[in-house]
């Protein structure tokens, strides 16, 4: 299946693992605490459904930054889990690919300061963490059928 690699905390903010409840995750959604435009600076023709890959990778000020923006400028009023307790280094949900745009209303969108694209998401949802190795771009991974149903 595609898979794209996100940073955390972003990763998270797309998925919502936090969110079980179905009534509870299209409140957050509608307040836009859920992050449903993932920025980037490359143009894609992939839509469909794809793997939230989490990448290794975060310092502590790329984690504040981020829960900062989401407070600030998203209105988020949740409780984002401690850096040390946010899955790395594997795919943490899914989510469709819906559209690649120049222009986005959405907060988490930021391209038209950075000259970059927005990717449009939509139906995330978490998944049971699978360690594996992220890659720049699209990429493939390949899951037991068990996640592979749950991920569509």
């Amino acid at each position: 299946m595609i898979a794209l690699s996100i940073r955390q905390p972003w990763a998270w903010f797309i998925v919502r693992p936090d969110l079980t409840d179905a009534a509870l995750r299209a409140a957050a959604l509608a307040r836009g605490e859920i992050k449903i435009v993932e920025n980037r600076m490359r143009r894609t023709r992939y839509r469909g459904r794809m793997l939230v890959h989490a990448s290794k990778g975060c310092t502590r000020a790329e984690y504040a930054a981020a829960l900062q923006f989401a407070k600030e400028r998203c209105g988020f009023t949740g409780d984002l889990p401690p850096l040390e307790q946010l899955d790395r280094g594997g795919v943490v949900g899914a989510v469709t690919l819906v559209d690649c745009v120049d222009s986005h209303p959405s907060p988490w969108f930021i391209g038209h300061e950075s000259g970059g694209l927005g990717l449009v998401l939509s139906d995330a949802r978490p998944l049971p963490f699978f360690p594996c190795r992220g890659q720049l771009s699209l990429f493939e991974v390949r899951l037991s059928p068990d996640l592979a149903r749950l991920a569509t």
